[in-house]
């Protein structure tokens, strides 16, 4: 047997990644194709309906003779033809869609289309998609749970504080409510205990947070002057390369929750940053808020800071079952991992679980 080079791994790995890239290219390409074939089709039916009054039996007929014709492609239904007149109608005349029908599937445009009428609304989603690689599955969750609403009644002090290059980045990683499933709490739960059930399930956590974060740690350290500080969720937001510092309260907004946040983003750009990075943002999540109190508290805060609500819920749609560990495969997989905190109920125990992580989801 030949033996492997010191180096093989290294090369493998890199195989594998050109590998991967070619084919994600691959794809990309054959979506763009698809799209735009059933652009130029939904386009030919509408222009001879409007010259020629082109009625439901002719469509009928087309749909019928066009799956005689290409027997082992799928896509030619009476139904699916009515879609893509409508796809052509409803986007060629508008110029903020027509530059980014391609961007993503014809599933996922199919969901988007059905669920929203405002074109504002529509491009939301196809780049959220886009930019977060959002499942059909997850873009339907975004699209139920009313991903754009959230976005755009959250509040922030973003105008305020960051550059006008990264306000609209910015503005798109905060929602106004942020909807945790699977979580199998009391209406009584501790701040510890809504922290452990978030990173029970990272990734569903992280798609709910926008999808272009990643986790880098919970119960995060800070120190200065010999006194400790810890920071409950410490995330990383790729879109603007910048940390970004969630602190989770199970009660209703205090303007003190503004000033200590405030603090801990002084600290990371001080002492965590890297000088390629953007400054920090803070993200407060609450039980509940006043609005006039969160305006009034970030008013003159001079950090990026945005104060949301949670709701929770512990149903998981069917359609995203196969993505997710069920609960006792979950205590399976920590205790295996001997990550379970000896006493659940003590905070301290948070420090115990001060882990590194890589991206997720």
């Amino acid at each position: 047997m030949t033996p492997t080079p010191p180096d093989y791994q290294h090369l493998l790995t890199a195989v594998k990644q050109r590998v991967r890239e070619a084919q994600y290219r691959a794809l990309q390409q054959v979506n763009q194709q698809q799209i735009q074939l059933y652009w130029d089709l939904g386009q030919l039916i509408a222009e001879r309906q409007q010259e020629h009054g082109w009625g439901k039996g002719v469509v009928e007929n087309l749909a019928s003779d066009l799956q005689k014709e290409f027997a082992g492609m799928s896509g030619f239904s009476v139904q699916n033809l009515w879609y893509m007149r409508q796809f052509y109608l409803e986007y060629s005349t508008n110029e903020i869609l027509q530059p980014v029908v391609g961007e993503i599937s014809w599933a996922k445009h199919l969901l988007i289309m059905g669920k929203c009428k405002d074109p504002q609304e529509r491009l939301f989603y196809i780049l959220q998609t886009r930019n977060n690689n959002w499942t059909k599955a997850v873009v339907a969750q975004q699209l139920k749970a009313q991903a754009y609403q959230k976005t755009l009644n959250a509040q922030h002090n973003f105008a305020d504080t960051l550059a006008s290059a990264q306000l609209p980045a910015a503005t798109l990683a905060l929602k106004d409510e942020y909807t945790f499933g699977l979580l199998a709490l009391t209406p009584e739960h501790s701040e510890y205990e809504l922290e452990q059930a978030l990173l029970g399930n990272v990734r569903r956590f992280l798609i709910e947070m926008g999808g272009d974060f990643t986790f880098i740690g919970n119960q995060y350290r800070l120190e200065l002057e010999g006194q400790e500080y810890f920071i409950d969720l410490l995330l990383f937001y790729r879109e603007l390369q910048c940390l970004v510092a969630v602190e989770l309260k199970i009660t209703e907004f205090q303007p003190e929750y503004a000033g200590k946040m405030n603090f801990y983003l002084s600290l990371l750009n001080e002492r965590v940053k890297k000088p390629h990075e953007q400054p920090s943002i803070g993200i407060i999540i609450c039980q509940s808020k006043q609005r006039t109190v969160v305006e009034f508290a970030l008013r003159d805060v001079n950090k990026p800071i945005g104060v949301a609500t949670y709701t929770l819920t512990d149903t998981l749609p069917a359609e995203l079952r196969p993505f997710f560990p069920s609960n006792d495969e979950l205590v399976r997989r920590l205790d295996a991992r001997g990550r379970r905190p000896a006493n659940p109920g003590g905070r301290n125990a948070l420090k115990l679980l001060n882990c590194k992580c890589g991206a997720v989801g």
